[in-house]
């Protein structure tokens, strides 16, 4: 059962045809969860947009419901020239936009994702980390704890060092037990 209803990923149907002279790419970061907020902003004045979603699945008192959400959280991709940028600062949700420079690469990008999405895809976000990146532990024997990301190894696994004691130790990890940690509040959570 869905808590919404999915609303438009992409406007208009054919998006992608649209030529980038005639319609460049810009990058819109927004407010915290104010990703459907402009997109529908933004459809109800026929600006073009893409903002790609997921489903997420979550099981509550034995039933199942599903949230649409961002795959590319705090940002939607929208398409036109100085009227379309309009409508963004007007929406009042749009913290910054960002110009592309490549914008056929961009399109060229954007335009997998959607042909993915329309061939039935499960598209899951991938947060990269590198040395040095400070992170949280969600799960585990060692949720709630912080540490700082030593080196990656292969794929799927992190080696974090973790402060305990004043000592450090190292601790390999799966990646979906990991988050980036927010400096200044998740650092000082830690046990």
């Amino acid at each position: 059962m869905p808590l919404l209803r999915k609303e438009p990923d992409a406007f208009p149907d054919d998006l992608f045809q649209l030529p980038v002279e005639s319609f460049p790419w810009m990058v819109v970061h927004v407010r915290s969860r104010q990703e459907k907020l402009l997109a529908r902003h933004l459809h109800q004045r026929s600006f073009p947009f893409f903002l790609p979603q997921i489903d997420q699945k979550r099981k509550r008192s034995g039933r199942i419901f599903t949230s649409f959400l961002p795959l590319f959280p705090g940002y939607v991709f929208v398409r036109g020239g100085a009227d379309a940028r309009e409508a963004v600062r007007r929406s009042n949700v749009a913290v910054n936009v960002i110009d592309v420079i490549d914008q056929e690469r961009l399109d060229g990008q954007l335009g997998d994702i959607r042909r993915l999405q329309l061939a039935g895809a499960s598209l899951r976000p991938h947060e990269e980390f590198v040395a040095g990146d400070p992170v949280l532990i969600k799960e585990g024997a060692f949720s709630g704890y912080s540490g700082v990301v030593v080196r990656e190894r292969g794929r799927e696994r992190l080696l974090i060092s973790i402060a305990l004691l004043r000592q450090s130790v190292a601790v390999e990890f799966d990646r979906e037990m990991i988050s980036r940690a927010r400096p200044g509040r998740d650092l000082l959570a830690s046990r």
